[in-house]
């Protein structure tokens, strides 16, 4: 018998100073039993680099759903999806030099080319487990314990407002 292989979500940041946003997304991956490796590749500064990345990781057999982490001039998650398989969410950091995510190279791609666009971290991690629990019971499992256990502390919050409205 054969055992469907643990997926993973490879989390590739355009530079360092992405970390705190992409160990977000990890942590957040952990919530649903996913593993995750972050990886620093910038599309810009180094596309061969991130092309051998990538050729590792589609190379690998586990299912995957890469999430990239980049914002300014966005080249990595184009570059990323155009080279894989595997569905690609782009997750920009929060920039102060644009007072916000710099969401605009992640929203306009060119044909054949289409990453998702999720803007929270926990968000980010939420759709990818998502995506992997469509083959995966486990993730799917803990992802829909996940959703009653946010369904529940509404209700909770809604019982306490109440109480002293």
């Amino acid at each position: 018998m054969s055992t469907r292989p643990e997926p993973l979500v490879p989390i590739l940041m355009g530079s360092k100073s992405d970390l705190e946003h992409g160990e977000a997304i990890a942590r957040a991956l952990e919530t649903f039993g996913v593993a995750s490796e972050i990886r620093v590749a910038s599309a810009h500064k180094v596309p061969e680099y991130l092309l051998e990345l990538l050729r590792d990781y589609e190379a690998d057999p586990r299912p995957k759903v890469y999430i990239t982490v980049a914002g300014r001039s966005n080249a990595l998650s184009g570059l990323v999806d155009a080279q894989v398989s595997a569905p690609v969410i782009a997750c920009p950091p929060i920039s102060s030099t644009f007072a916000g995510a710099d969401i605009f190279s992640s929203l306009r791609m060119p044909s054949g080319v289409a990453p998702a666009v999720v803007l929270e971290p926990a968000a980010a991690a939420l759709l990818a487990a998502k995506i992997l629990g469509v083959g995966d019971t486990s993730v799917r499992e803990r992802v829909a314990a996940y959703q009653r256990a946010v369904a529940e502390k509404i209700v909770e919050d809604d019982r306490a407002v109440s109480a002293t409205s």
